[in-house]
This record gives C-alpha cells, sequence and structure tokens, in this order.
C-alpha cells in the first residue's frame, strides 16, 4: 500500500513540474491520476484497518 503513495507523490510532483513548464494538459493528468491513487490507498487502508 505504501507504493500507492509513493505513485501518488510522484504523479504529484511530475504535475507541479509540467505545470510550471507550461504542459497545463500533462499537468492535470497528473493530478487526475495522483488524485485516483490517493482515494485508492485511502479505500484499501480503511479496509485493512476494519478487516
Amino acid at each position: 500500500m505504501a507504493d500507492l503513495i509513493g505513485l501518488a507523490i510522484l504523479f504529484l510532483i511530475l504535475a507541479l513540474i509540467a505545470y510550471v513548464l507550461g504542459a497545463k494538459g500533462v499537468a492535470g493528468f497528473s493530478m487526475v491520476i495522483a488524485k485516483w491513487l490517493v482515494l485508492i490507498f485511502i479505500i484499501l487502508a480503511i479496509l485493512a484497518f476494519i478487516f
């Protein structure tokens, strides 16, 4: 599960760099991926805590 957070942070950094360089399409797509990875991590963490 820690890999999901690592990937989310990686995509967040990629999105910030892409935004600074002017590639707003890549930045938006990277933010969407990062958001989904964080949501999946939270859901899996809750399920692991319950079961």
